[in-house]
């Protein structure tokens, strides 16, 4: 009982440790984009965006509904969406290639902020993950055109409908959110734990260990990975930034594993979501995975060239490499 009791009170650790980590970023990322919502700049975002959207085969008014999604999450495209869409007439096509970009590319303030509270430096998974949208856009466009598939007209779902978005509502929504986060974190914690015991973890390194090696995902990290790839970055992310300040995970883990995962991830949530306002699963699930693993693929075969100088200077920030020097000092001593 005693040994159960220390087991939880360490889980709970972790989880405080973890979920405020998270709060120190969300909470302050939360507050300017309900600014930008309540003074209306959205539209701004959007304007920028319009060329990019004619590029892989959209009408330039969809650049709000991506704008809407970089810049706050997947709920806020998709109200976007349900607002702009009786006006342009989309195909299935381009709702599925709209749904895939956005799925690459989505709440960057929140999610781009914990890669860099990991170490990686922001501006390189930035480009990762807006460059890797517009070309997966434009390979889904030519593909679909090409073939001529999912060409007929859309139907719009009404799955969602406006909500009553006051300060008091949106605050409580908030803290809503947070507590969610904060037990699905403890959730995620304690089934490592668990799985970690039974032997679990060791059993789906060694069956994933073949592919994710290729992608320079050593065995270390690939429990953190299936959970950003199946759940999200917020909390596959969450735990490398715990786990980065905890072991010896190398710069190179940490961008790998992140590069992968902020290509694709949330496989179960998104997806579903996305299918059920009719997005196709060619594009919001099996083209995401398979442009995922090729791009990462081909930026461990470039990357491993590089000297691990250069290659810190151009992907890792100064404020890790320094985190780690000194702790390499503390042991020599």
């Amino acid at each position: 009982m005693k040994l159960l009791f220390q087991e939880l009170k360490g889980l709970l650790t972790q989880t405080y440790q973890t979920i405020w980590v998270l709060l120190k970023i969300m909470i302050p990322v939360s507050i300017v984009i309900k600014l930008i919502q309540e003074f209306d700049l959205l539209h701004y975002f959007g304007d920028v965006l319009s060329p990019i959207m004619q590029i892989v085969g959209l009408p330039g008014e969809t650049g709000i509904i991506w704008a809407s999604g970089m810049l706050i999450n997947i709920y806020a495209a998709l109200l976007a969406y349900i607002a702009l869409a009786p006006d342009l007439a989309l195909t299935h096509a381009q709702i599925s290639v709209l749904f895939t970009i956005i799925l690459v590319a989505h709440t960057f303030p929140v999610e781009l902020q914990i890669a860099s509270k990991a170490g990686v430096k922001l501006r390189s998974m930035f480009l990762i993950r807006f460059g890797g949208a517009i070309v997966l856009g434009i390979l889904l466009n030519i593909g679909y055109t090409y073939f001529g598939y999912l060409q007929e007209p859309a139907i719009l779902s009404t799955l969602l409908t406006p909500v009553n978005d006051s300060i008091w509502m949106w605050a409580l929504n908030e803290l809503k959110n947070y507590f969610i986060i904060a037990l699905i974190i403890f959730t995620l914690l304690l089934t490592l734990k668990i799985f970690e015991k039974l032997g679990i973890i060791n059993l789906i390194s060694r069956l994933l260990e073949p592919v994710l090696s290729v992608l320079g995902i050593r065995k270390e990290v690939i429990p953190i990975a299936l959970i950003g790839l199946t759940l999200g970055i917020a909390y596959g992310g969450a735990i490398i930034i715990k786990e980065s300040k905890n072991k010896k995970i190398s710069g190179r883990d940490i961008f790998y594993t992140l590069t992968l995962m902020g290509l694709c991830h949330s496989m179960i949530e998104d997806t579903l979501l996305m299918f059920s306002f009719g997005g196709h699963v060619s594009g919001i699930l099996f083209a995401r995975i398979i442009f995922a693993l090729i791009v990462s693929f081909l930026i461990v075969k470039i990357t491993s060239k590089m000297s691990q100088k250069r290659f810190d200077a151009w992907f890792i920030k100064k404020s890790f490499l320094k985190h780690r020097e000194e702790e390499s000092e503390e042991q020599n001593q």
